[in-house]
């Protein structure tokens, strides 16, 4: 009897499942990788070894700091290139290629936009939360674009195919976060929900405290600061220690202590700063902000003056005078049978007839600026046709005169006429007064005299008049600022 020889059937080995990852372990051992790690370590220690304490430094790091805005664009634009590169490069090797090559150039770029954007912050001594989060977004972002640029030797070797990807996705994301950040610095933090629509805007807005809307302070002194200070002196930005976003801060004061002295206007800090020669070192508001008209320093001494409440309605020796409203808007004829004519009127080169809207009752716009050079009188006498459905003429740096004033006194829906930069000087300007709807009117940069002007007074539907560089030379605009009396012991400054 033979007996048949017993088959071993010898286990299988599974495979360890980080086997696919002993190639970017032992990647991990090299010196290159030794160095990435020592550099990122460096980055993430760098906010201990130079903290931001507030004070400003050396002159040289605020002026190399400065190219920040201009450095940081090239990371952005090689990050949002290098996707496209890795989608392309599937087909074309070549692109491939080049993807490498743009990370690099990413990484480099990124090192140093994060260098110059933190000699900027160290050395003007910027504070405040959405510092803080841009600069640990940037060094995450820039760590993160060393990680790629490790992680892609091994991806396109296809040995890890999917830690790459993931890596590139995560530094997108924190690029669009760190963008944010930046842009709320330069912009305000409303800048992306400004003109968001009321119920998103009311969600976006419901943890946000306002001031008294009734006050004089709220009403006038704090607008000043949110126009001309707040980039540098707000939650998202502090240099010096100084917030002016609400009235509690302001009279917290900075570094240097209050910066207003009720009842003290000469004495108050803030007042001393924006009343110095502009090119003074310690002018404000700096950073390339114009300064303070004579009106706005005007308001804050006078406020100053009068105890700087945070509630007070009115100012003693500052008058307003009520802001007239435009009068309803009258709906025009229905032009509609001229339709055919005005889109042919619109894709053809010359003046054009635009809708203000989709209801024909809203009216048509004049638009001159494709051939403002030879728009003259003759031509805008062609529109007579179209004359009771025309609200708005733009005919600024066009080639009328003083007759094209006969012609639009037959446009008898007209509100608003634009003849800036023409050589219009106002003679038969009294024509226009014939026009019941016209509430606006741009003589800027025009030869009107001065006799011209005085007839405008006669025109009561007319709200917003602009006269600047031309000899009329109108007086300064309401509000009208009667001198503020100053408290006792004050000096006139």
């Amino acid at each position: 009897m033979t007996v048949s020889p017993v088959k071993v059937q010898k286990d299988r080995v599974k495979p360890s499942p980080f086997a696919r990852y002993k190639p970017l372990l032992a990647q991990l051992r090299t010196p290159t990788a030794l160095a990435a790690i020592g550099v990122s370590v460096l980055l993430l220690l760098l906010p201990v070894l130079f903290h931001f304490d507030g004070k400003q430094h050396a002159n040289w790091q605020q002026f190399l700091g400065r190219f920040h805005p201009l450095a940081v664009h090239l990371p952005i634009g090689f990050l949002v290139l290098l996707p496209l590169l890795e989608i392309a490069g599937r087909r074309r090797p070549a692109l491939r290629e080049a993807a490498g090559f743009v990370l690099t150039l990413a990484f480099l770029s990124s090192v140093g936009a994060l260098t110059l954007g933190y000699l900027l912050a160290y050395g003007s001594g910027a504070q405040g939360a959405t510092v803080v989060h841009h600069m640990w977004a940037g060094i995450a972002l820039t760590i993160g674009v060393l990680l790629c640029l490790m992680a892609r030797r091994e991806w396109v070797a296809a040995d890890v195919s999917r830690i790459y990807p993931l890596l590139l996705t995560v530094v997108l994301l924190l690029l669009i976060y760190t963008a944010h950040q930046g842009g709320s610095l330069t912009y305000g933090g409303n800048y992306l929900t400004q003109y968001l629509p009321a119920p998103l805007q009311r969600f976006a807005m419901s943890g946000q405290t306002k001031e008294n809307d009734g006050s004089f302070y709220a009403k006038h002194i704090h607008p000043i600061f949110d126009a001309n200070c707040l980039s540098c002196h707000g939650q998202s930005k502090v240099q010096g220690g100084l917030r002016l976003d609400s009235y509690a801060e302001l009279m917290k004061g900075g570094k240097d202590g209050a910066v207003i002295l009720a009842g003290k206007p000469t004495e108050s800090l803030l007042l001393q700063r924006i009343t110095l020669p502009a090119d003074n070192k310690l002018f404000m508001p700096a950073e390339g902000h114009p300064p303070l008209s004579a009106e706005e320093i005007g308001w804050i001494r006078t406020w100053i003056a009068q105890g700087a409440s945070p509630a007070a309605a009115s100012m003693p020796g500052i008058t307003f005078a009520e802001t007239p409203k435009d009068p309803p808007i009258t709906p025009v004829g229905d032009y509609s049978s001229l339709m055919a004519e005005i889109h042919q009127m619109q894709s053809a080169q010359g003046a054009k007839l635009m809708t203000v809207s989709s209801k024909p009752s809203d009216g048509l716009v004049l638009h001159t600026i494709d051939v403002a050079s030879s728009f003259d009188e003759a031509q805008l006498k062609q529109f007579e046709k179209f004359a009771p459905y025309i609200v708005e003429v733009e005919l600024g740096h066009t080639a009328v005169s003083d007759a094209c004033f006969d012609t639009l006194a037959k446009f008898q829906n007209l509100r608003a006429i634009h003849l800036e930069a023409t050589a219009v000087t106002g003679a038969g300007i009294s024509k226009l007064a014939a026009l019941p709807h016209l509430v606006y009117l741009n003589l800027s940069n025009t030869k009107l005299t001065k006799e011209a002007a005085a007839q405008l007074a006669t025109m009561k539907n007319l709200q917003h008049v602009y006269l600047f560089d031309t000899p009329a030379r109108p007086p300064a605009p309401v509000p009208v600022i009667a001198e503020p009396r100053l408290a006792t012991g004050d000096k006139k400054e």
